[in-house]
Parts: C-alpha cells; sequence; structure tokens
C-alpha cells in the first residue's frame, strides 16, 4: 500500500493581516474587537451599592438634676463652615481703584514765562487795578508778591493771582535781592477778631476796630522798595522809569488790549 500521507495540521483562518510592508494591518482594533465579540465574553460584575452610615440627628448631653432624666437629645446642627452662602444675584461692576486725592494745595502752580522777578506787571483787578507794580515772586498758594513800591503809586506788598496781570516787556535787574522768607502766605492771612455772644456785652457798644499797619510791615515794606530804587537808579532812564511807575493804566476809545504790546 501507497504511504499515507501525512495530514497537515488545519490552519486557523487569518482574520486580519498587515497589507504588504507597510506595517499597518487590514482591521483596526475596534473593528476586530467587534468581530471577535469579545463584550460578550467580558463578565460584568453588577455593582455593590456601598453602605452608608446613618447620620446621627440627634446628640445625647447630660443634664444636671434628679428629675430631668440626666441625658436629653438635642438635635444636631450643622457646623458654620457646612452651611451655603448667600450671593448677590445681581452683577455688580469691578470698583475701580481711585487715585489718591491731591488736596488744592498741594496742586503744582505753574507761572506765566514772562513773569520772572522784576518784571513791570499792570494789576487788573481789585483796589489797585490800573497800576503798575514790580513782580517780586510766586508764593506757593500760586499768588504773585507785587509791590509799586508804594513811595511811587501807593501800592504796598500785595497778593494778587496771575490771571489778573499783565506782563510787560520792561524789567528792573534786582541784581541779588532776596525777598525774605517771611513774606509768605500766612505773612499775609489776618487774624479775625473773636465775636462776642450777646450776653456779654451790648451790641451797640461794640465798635469796629480799623486795620492798623504793623511796624514789621513797614520795615518790609522799606526794605523791598530801597532794593527796587537802587535797580532804578542803575538804568539810564531812571526818570522815565519813575514816571512809568506812577503813571496809572487805562484803555481810550478805539484802543484793544489784544492789539496792543506791552
Amino acid at each position: 500500500m501507497a504511504e499515507e500521507k501525512k495530514k497537515k495540521p488545519r490552519r486557523k483562518p487569518v482574520r486580519n493581516s498587515p497589507l504588504g510592508k507597510s506595517g499597518l494591518m487590514r482591521f483596526s482594533r475596534a473593528r476586530m474587537y467587534e468581530k471577535r465579540a469579545v463584550f460578550k465574553r467580558i463578565s460584568k460584575k453588577p455593582p455593590v451599592p456601598e453602605k452608608r452610615k446613618p447620620k446621627q440627628r440627634y446628640i445625647s448631653k447630660p443634664i444636671g438634676g434628679d428629675k430631668n432624666g440626666k441625658r436629653r437629645r438635642i438635635l444636631k446642627r450643622k457646623p458654620v463652615s457646612a452651611v451655603p452662602k448667600l450671593y448677590s444675584v445681581v452683577r455688580r461692576r469691578p470698583h475701580k481703584e481711585l487715585a489718591p486725592k491731591k488736596l488744592f494745595k498741594n496742586h503744582q502752580r505753574k507761572l506765566k514765562p514772562s513773569l520772572t522777578p522784576g518784571t513791570i506787571v499792570i494789576t487788573l483787578a481789585g483796589l489797585h487795578r490800573g497800576k503798575r507794580c514790580v513782580f517780586l515772586k510766586q508764593l506757593k498758594s500760586g499768588l504773585l508778591l507785587v509791590t509799586g513800591p508804594l513811595k511811587l503809586n501807593g501800592c504796598p506788598l500785595r497778593r494778587i493771582n496771575q490771571i489778573y496781570v499783565i506782563g510787560t516787556k520792561t524789567k528792573l535787574d534786582l541784581g541779588g535781592f532776596r525777598v525774605p522768607k517771611r513774606l509768605n502766605d500766612d505773612y499775609f492771612r489776618r487774624v479775625k477778631a473773636k465775636k462776642q455772644k450777646k450776653n456779654e456785652a451790648d451790641i451797640f457798644a461794640v465798635k469796629k476796630e480799623r486795620y492798623k499797619v504793623s511796624e514789621i510791615r513797614k520795615r518790609d515794606q522799606a526794605k523791598v522798595d530801597k532794593a527796587i530804587f537802587a535797580a532804578i537808579k542803575k538804568r539810564d532812564d531812571k526818570r522815565e522809569i519813575c514816571g512809568y511807575l506812577a503813571t496809572p493804566w487805562g484803555l481810550q476809545k478805539g484802543q484793544f488790549p489784544h492789539e496792543m504790546v506791552f
């Protein structure tokens, strides 16, 4: 008898094979998972419910007294941290941080470029309006310190706002003269008299005190005027300057200040 042919073992069918030498498989992993029905063979255990501990709603506390039962059950309260906070439903705009307030006395005071110590200015307001004065310096409050001098036009040391002043091109060279430091805003502040009560004195007996110039002001005025007259004497046109300062300024018919050169 012929030799019986040996039976070769049957190969299992290959469900997925590579496509050439690219390394890519014919079916994806998700497709093979569906073909093999792996989801049917995975045993799913039913979820075991967790046993919750019963919440303790009451607390037993000892109580004194023979007839009170010694202990009592009290309802347990939630801690403050567990209570939900209440928030406003209305949306508010975020508060912007404002810049620190700047006081008016601390504002930066600017000065007209035409005003320098020794400049002759024309005053436009106040008791001495229309007079030509000499500008000395700018005080901390921003006001200008001016003077006549007093002997020429009767204008003493006074303060005036620079918006009521016209600066001219005429200037005096004061040299190394420095205005005393005590000539500041407090120097010109008047001391108000205290009001008397009705019961203290008779209303008709009160007399208004007239303002009197102090000796300190007189000395300071003389010192400043001396420096101004010394600057005038150095000039060749000293007579014209003295007449210029003594003459009041004004407008006549057909004259306009914005068309004039001072």
